[in-house]
């Protein structure tokens, strides 16, 4: 018996070869567009650009707040500290509460309500710290997560309670993640509603949308730099609440940045408040904590809030939107290109 073949015509040959090279060049599409993983049993979601994992936000009920962990660098390099979710050889665990990236604040007022458990360190309910007496945020829902070709975003919904566990606060809380080339951009709109009683935010310094970078990139434990948005770099001097305003502590700013190395690498993290939101100051120190504060007043000691009381306040039924962006970036503030992503950050 003779054998049979079937020769395709030349024009046949191309088409194949086309559709082949376009079934490539969507696979490789789709290996770096961003996506969110849900697993409920474990009440966390993963955000990743193909396979590759950007960070991991928890959601538990049993938390004292939700937050990231871990968080990478597009290299690969883990940007904040593993403690306390994991123990880590010589690293610093002192601050248990600054749990790798999160957003709270130290000093929620319920008008009208009695606290009848609370800790010293507020006039109101405390939920930046976790001693004796705090508050918590409780995500009570996860809606779907959903994705196109340019982001990924999932919507939450948590309730502020007070240590007694009555709620104060409804928010809406939207996390999204965008893919930018050679850094990664996690984007947090927070849609507080005062939907049981008029709300004050106290004036601290323990406040709101936090980052605790690894120890290696610290001013203080490692090889690390503050820089903020109109070049100032460092702390500045602690004893002196940066008086001198030279350092990037306390003083008002457009984004700050912290970059340093992680196993010889530089990497770095940056926080970008967007313009619609209050104004804000940084309460952001050498150990490692960089976070954007936009309630802190004189009572803070920041320098640039200096002789200014007016608290921020909402009436029953009203709402304060803020929104905040996270760049993860490999290099520093430079090579990183921290101010073009901000403008692309301002744009969305």
């Amino acid at each position: 018996m003779t054998a049979c073949r079937c020769l395709l015509p030349p024009l046949a040959l191309l088409c194949a070869a086309l559709l082949a090279c376009q079934n490539l060049a969507t696979a490789e599409e789709g290996a770096s567009e961003p996506r969110i993983d849900y697993a409920r049993d474990q009440a966390q979601l993963d955000f990743r650009l193909g396979k590759t994992l950007v960070t991991t936000y928890h959601v538990g009920e049993d938390l004292a707040k939700p937050y990231f962990w871990p968080v990478y660098a597009p290299c690969g390099k883990p940007l904040t500290r593993d403690w306390p979710m994991k123990k880590a050889t010589g690293e610093k665990e002192d601050h248990k509460h600054q749990k790798s990236a999160w957003f709270c604040h130290g000093d929620v007022i319920p008008e009208g309500v009695e606290l009848k458990t609370k800790n010293k360190s507020a006039v109101g309910a405390d939920f930046w710290s976790e001693e004796a007496g705090h508050a918590r945020i409780i995500c009570i829902k996860v809606e779907e997560p959903r994705q196109d070709k340019e982001h990924a975003w999932v919507v939450t919904h948590n309730e502020w309670r007070t240590a007694d566990g009555v709620k104060i606060l409804d928010e809406k809380r939207t996390v999204a993640l965008y893919e930018r080339g050679e850094a990664r951009l996690l984007v947090v709109d927070s849609d507080l509603l005062a939907s049981v009683c008029p709300i004050t935010f106290g004036d601290t310094k323990e406040g709101s949308f936090g980052v605790r970078v690894r120890d290696s990139m610290t001013e203080k434990f490692g090889k690390g730099h503050l820089t903020n948005a109109d070049g100032k770099v460092g702390m500045g001097d602690a004893k002196t609440n940066n008086a001198d305003k030279k350092g990037c502590w306390g003083v008002k700013s457009a984004w700050c940045d912290y970059s340093g190395p992680v196993d010889d690498v530089t990497v770095g993290i940056t926080i970008f408040p967007h313009t619609d939101n209050p104004a804000t100051c940084w309460h952001s120190r050498d150990y490692g904590l960089m976070a954007a504060n936009p309630f802190g007043r004189d009572k803070s000691g920041f320098p640039d809030m200096k002789g200014e009381t007016e608290l921020l306040k909402l009436g029953k039924g009203e709402r304060l939107k803020l929104r905040y962006g996270m760049l993860l970036h490999d290099g520093d503030v430079k090579t990183g290109k921290v101010a073009e992503h901000y403008a692309a950050f301002l744009k969305l």
